[in-house]
């Protein structure tokens, strides 16, 4: 994989989130009864900053929780091991914001939402994702977005958070 160029550093993928969250606050009228559901592995450290920055606005800090949709994917071998959902409170009848660092194909959303199902009944469930970067193979869309970012099939959107990479930023790629 060869980096090709930076799209979003530190300074923009925090302007993003800061977005994002008075969009979520906007479109919901206020933060009640709303929840933030991380994909594992970068959607977790994005929905904890979301959470934070709700909870500088509104101060109300959200419900967060993960979800592994490992053994929902469509398009992936399936393995023995069982996934694991990290949500400690009920989503029945909560708005529930999925929260992802790119939205691509839309199987990684349609997983999400399976598992999401199959923890209980919310009153809807949105998606927020850092980097919108099109070629859907499914009918999904982001409610919230940070980038659209146009690519083509052979390039890679590299999204680095601080808590996993050591670093903030959004890079494309090109595969070798």
């Amino acid at each position: 994989m060869k980096l090709k160029t930076e799209i979003m550093d530190e300074k923009a993928l925090d302007r993003a989130l800061t977005r994002i969250s008075h969009e979520i606050i906007e479109k919901n009228k206020g933060v009640e009864d709303v929840v933030l559901l991380g994909i594992h592995t970068r959607g977790v450290p994005l929905a904890y900053r979301l959470a934070d920055k709700v909870n500088r606005i509104e101060g109300i800090m959200l419900p967060i929780g993960m979800v592994d949709i490992t053994q929902y994917r469509d398009d992936e071998k399936k393995s023995s091991i069982n996934s694991k959902q990290e949500i400690s409170f009920d989503i029945t009848d909560k708005i529930v914001i999925l929260v992802d660092d790119v939205l691509y194909t839309g199987r990684s959303v349609r997983a999400a939402m399976d598992a999401i199902v199959d923890l209980g009944r919310p009153r809807s469930i949105q998606l927020a994702v850092l980097v919108d970067r099109g070629h859907r193979e499914l009918p999904i869309r982001a409610d919230f977005v940070g980038k659209n970012v146009p690519t083509s099939k052979n390039e890679i959107v590299v999204v680095m958070v601080h808590e996993i990479d050591n670093k903030d930023g959004v890079s494309i790629a090109e595969e070798e």
